[in-house]
């Protein structure tokens, strides 16, 4: 569609970055108030992290089926049931009185929340010529890496000044205006009818849900040492080869594989599926240190998280401009890679004196990084296909992403437990009267070891001091991966330029 033939193409991105932002702030505003939710919800830590599996899950086995239901429904149709339906969803959410309305509302949520990301990324690039793409899609990159980043800040502000139920009220009203704009300006797509292919859709949806069970639960219950994380590993591993085989066997697949035999898209998903378990994972895991470790209010740590969003978003439209001017996508994502993993190494040189300013300068660094990464791979991985094909890839590019973030966050929690749990135990070997260190420090406390309360503040401390290191170790690990991340961008195929001038590679097929 031409830009000059659309004279509301604007209020479409307004549309659109409604319903974006507030699904990706639902994944991680909840976050800070899950303590004030087990209260109400007469629920103990460990059941009330199913309020996040519930619509970690549900949204996951939806996401894939974008392109599916584009095609069976049309864009605008599918957006407004899902509007209307996260939006019914969030007010039954705020409304629940028990952990089990508040689990079963969450999936429904989930569940309408699972295409608004990929659709809304579908409808910008069928609304937007392909030289106006960067500067839209860098408006979009804004508010989708803002949003985790801000989720935490928003949830404890509406939290404090109201109550939990509010993260969800004011979905309502969002909801509402996003309905109009939606109704008002974004045109039908055109249908295709196909037959459905329910073999497929089943193997998928069981797979797909069985594999985020897995990593969202497999922390908690100990990985492979509960019955229920093998079943569900040996259900994802069974389902997941039987829907590859059935996929390949049958020429109208619910999910079109035959995608990721073009090497931009399937080596650009999985730079993202890394980058994710990376960045995402450890973006969430770093409040927890700052309130733990470092003191941080839930309010000062989101705060120190901002200035990441706002890097983000002035390279996001640094680069788009670079875009326009044609410089390589692929230089481009080296260095905002570099960049993220050189930054995510510093955070592992931290120490417990570190100010607040360092650690947002810190930030605010990686923050460009990300920019000058997500921006020029979403104009990449999609430049080599066919038009009729980008709403189902957009839901497994964004299937790709949070599966990543799953991964990132169940591994590397695990990982900062048990390597903390190691440091205790290296560290509680040197505590003897022997060691001359101890000794030093007991004096200048004036402490003495045969007093019980000196004991316990040595536990304390090496509680401490070990926790401390497995985060540090975790920011290499998170640095490591980004330049697993690095070595795929490499092997991308910089697309011909004439084709990315003219547009004809995004031809119908």
């Amino acid at each position: 569609m031409n830009l000059e033939k659309n004279p509301h193409r604007w209020l479409i991105v307004a549309a659109v970055m409604l319903s974006t932002v507030m699904e990706i702030l639902d994944t991680t505003i909840i976050n800070v108030s899950l303590p004030h939710m087990m209260g109400s919800l007469n629920a103990d830590r460990n059941q009330i992290s199913w309020v996040l599996t519930s619509y970690v899950v549900a949204a996951g086995m939806l996401m894939p089926l974008t392109g599916f239901l584009v095609n069976r429904l049309g864009s605008k149709k599918l957006l407004l049931i899902n509007i209307i339906g996260f939006m019914f969803a969030s007010a039954l959410c705020g409304l629940s009185q028990n952990l089990t309305e508040m689990v079963v509302f969450r999936l429904f949520q989930g569940f309408f929340g699972a295409s608004l990301v990929p659709l809304s990324q579908f409808i910008l690039r069928d609304t937007f010529s392909l030289e106006e793409q960067p500067k839209v899609m860098a408006i979009w990159g804004i508010g989708v890496m803002a949003a985790p980043i801000m989720g935490p800040t928003l949830g404890g502000f509406i939290t404090d000044a109201l109550n939990w139920r509010w993260i969800f009220y004011i979905n309502v009203p969002v909801c509402i205006i996003d309905l109009f704009l939606v109704f008002t300006f974004i045109k039908q797509s055109t249908l295709k009818k196909e037959t459905i292919d329910w073999i497929g859709i089943v193997l998928m949806l069981v797979s797909v849900g069985s594999l985020q069970l897995f990593l969202d639960r497999g922390e908690v219950d100990d990985w492979f040492s509960s019955s229920m994380i093998r079943n569900l590993c040996f259900l994802f591993i069974v389902t997941f080869v039987l829907f590859l085989i059935h996929s390949i066997k049958t020429k109208k697949s619910i999910i079109n594989i035959h995608l990721f035999k073009d090497r931009n898209f399937a080596l650009g998903t999985l730079a993202m599926t890394f980058f994710a378990a990376s960045f995402l994972g450890s973006l969430t895991l770093l409040p927890e240190m700052q309130e733990t470790l470092f003191g941080y209010t839930s309010n000062l740590a989101g705060l120190t998280m901002a200035p990441r969003g706002i890097a983000s978003g002035i390279m996001m439209a640094v680069v788009s401009r670079l875009l326009m001017l044609r410089v390589d996508a692929r230089w481009l994502m080296m260095i905002g890679l570099s960049i993220a993993s050189y930054t995510a190494w510093q955070l592992s040189s931290l120490t417990l004196d570190t100010s607040i300013k360092t650690m947002t300068m810190i930030g605010f660094i990686q923050g460009m990084g990300i920019g000058c990464f997500f921006m020029p791979l979403s104009s990449i991985i999609y430049a080599t296909l066919p038009r009729s094909s980008i709403a189902e890839a957009s839901g497994l590019f964004s299937f790709g992403r949070n599966i990543g973030n799953a991964m990132g966050i169940s591994l590397l929690t695990t990982y900062i437990d048990r390597d903390a749990e190691t440091n205790w135990n290296h560290m509680a070997g040197h505590i003897n009267a022997a060691n001359p260190n101890l000794t030093h420090w007991l004096n200048v406390q004036h402490l003495s070891l045969s007093d019980p309360h000196t004991i316990a503040r040595l536990g304390n401390e090496l509680s401490t001091e070990a926790t401390f290191m497995a985060y540090m170790h975790m920011f290499r690990i998170a640095a490591i991966i980004l330049l697993i991340a690095l070595c795929m961008v490499f092997l991308l195929k910089a697309p011909k330029r004439s084709l990315i001038s003219s547009g004809t590679n995004l031809a119908e097929s």
